[in-house]
């Protein structure tokens, strides 16, 4: 099975026609279907597809990584775009009330850009599910990832809002997709807001399988300790990680990090980027 990633939304493009904007969006092509995972905060998604002559009617499937506005802010014209009813994955907690909330910054809304009926009346079927959910034969989500790291922390000025006060988000919605091959699972996670490294172990649980080929996607080590970066860099080499593209809220100087400590295994991942399998 010939598997394709291509990046088509995020904070860097690569050379040629393309859009930056913070944000992700993936599509994953394998044989006979084809993933949107996210898409974007905003009109890059659609322009990216165009100048790759991707054509997103032939799309099957969306999954939502979270439901943060940098990952779905592309929903309205990518399911004009589509024209058609489709199927879009998500975790419940996606329609929550998302809010950043910082010190020295005023309180500003996080969630998704677009209300529910709207996102319908253009073709969204929401299947809402906690669990894992199979795509096909060798692609599912993760579902719910547990915390188990000791070193992995949520981002503690995320917040949630539901009219009975703030709560700080514990984004149970934030979930990856899992390729499974016959040389290891292609991981590609949103932004991994409960821990990268957390993701990667349900992965294998939930998969069965250990040996982990790829890891393409965001993991929010943006502005974390030295200790967890390098705590990270542990694990990633005890799994034996064969490609890093880890990207977006990974940020430049993590990013760096990763590439001097892992040379050739990692990659930078912009806009326009295509991985084959």
């Amino acid at each position: 099975m010939t598997i394709r990633v291509v990046t088509l939304s995020e904070n860097t493009a690569g050379m040629g026609d393309f859009l930056s904007e913070w944000g992700l969006s993936i599509l994953v092509e394998t044989g006979n279907t084809k993933i949107l995972f996210d898409s974007g905060k905003s009109v890059s998604t659609v322009y990216n597809a165009d100048s790759l002559n991707i054509d997103l009617k032939k799309i099957d499937k969306i999954v939502l990584s979270h439901g943060h506005y940098d990952h779905t802010g592309g929903l309205r014209g990518v399911l004009r775009r589509i024209g058609k009813e489709i199927e879009i994955v998500a975790h419940p907690d996606v329609w929550q009330h998302k809010y950043s909330r910082r010190k020295e910054e005023p309180d500003r809304y996080i969630g998704i850009p677009f209300e529910q009926k709207e996102l319908e009346s253009l073709g969204a079927r929401f299947r809402l599910t906690k669990e894992p959910v199979n795509i096909t034969d060798d692609i599912m989500t993760t579902g719910e990832v547990p915390m188990i790291t000791e070193y992995e922390q949520i981002d503690s000025g995320l917040m949630v809002d539901e009219g009975a006060g703030w709560q700080q988000d514990q984004v149970f919605d934030d979930q990856a997709l899992i390729i499974k091959t016959e040389n290891g699972l292609v991981v590609i996670p949103g932004c991994a807001h409960r821990g990268i490294i957390n993701t990667l172990y349900h992965a294998r649980n939930i998969t069965g399988m250990d040996k982990i080929r790829a890891v393409i996607g965001g993991s929010h080590l943006m502005g974390v300790s030295e200790e967890r970066m390098w705590q990270t860099i542990a694990a990633l080499r005890e799994m034996d990680v064969q490609r890093l593209g880890l990207c977006h809220c990974t940020d430049l100087p993590a990013a760096s990090l990763l590439a001097n400590e892992f040379s050739d295994r990692f990659f930078f991942n912009k806009a326009g980027t295509i991985v084959t399998f």
